[in-house]
């Protein structure tokens, strides 16, 4: 059933054949969040969101990658493994020295060792970071604002869990990257 004669923001919306779909897309115009998690206080406007939301309080992790058994809770999530961890594969081209990288985050964030950038400014002084963790540390450090994470055998603190997880790996001696070129074992993708 075709929504000929309907409009969205002056469009024309031929292409919503179902009224579900303009139902959905109206959602993007409002607040309407109506498929709540029932585990904490989140909303979402689609219900494959929450779905998806929900892998977070099940641990379900239905992609697996093949290469070493790590799981996750989203196709999107294994396909950006795959590319930083399993892959040399280096795209991204540095226009000031012609280094390479993974990806594009990785360049945009080289790039402000070349020009002196620093995007993110501190709320509460007139300090600025080249990067979001250390704006992060800082805003620890200096303004105690923010939850520090605690390696529980040298009481080692961390801005980031992430970096936390990294850390444990060292004292578990667990070296979880391996270059495909050869059989070297890494703590961590950046060193590969």
């Amino acid at each position: 059933m075709a929504l000929n004669g309907l409009f969205c923001a002056g469009v024309p919306l031929r292409n919503y054949s179902l009224t579900h779909s303009l139902t959905v897309h109206s959602r993007s115009h409002t607040a309407e969040k109506p498929f709540k998690c029932h585990e904490c206080d989140k909303a979402f406007r689609h219900s494959g969101h929450l779905v998806l939301h929900m892998r977070v309080h099940t641990g379900n992790k239905p992609y697996k990658c093949s290469m070493c058994d790590k799981r996750f809770r989203t196709s999107g999530n294994l396909q950006s493994h795959r590319r930083h961890v399993h892959s040399n594969r280096r795209p991204y081209d540095c226009p000031y020295c012609g280094n390479r990288f993974k990806s594009s985050h990785h360049l945009k964030h080289h790039v402000y060792t070349h020009t002196g950038a620093k995007p993110y400014s501190c709320r509460h002084c007139s300090d600025c970071f080249a990067r979001l963790d250390q704006l992060k540390s800082h805003l620890l450090k200096s303004h105690d604002e923010g939850t520090w994470f605690t390696c529980h055998i040298c009481q080692k603190k961390f801005s980031y869990g992430g970096i936390l997880k990294k850390h444990l790996l060292h004292h578990e001696d667990v070296k979880p990257y391996v270059c495909s070129e050869c059989p070297m074992s890494l703590f961590t993708d950046c060193e590969l």
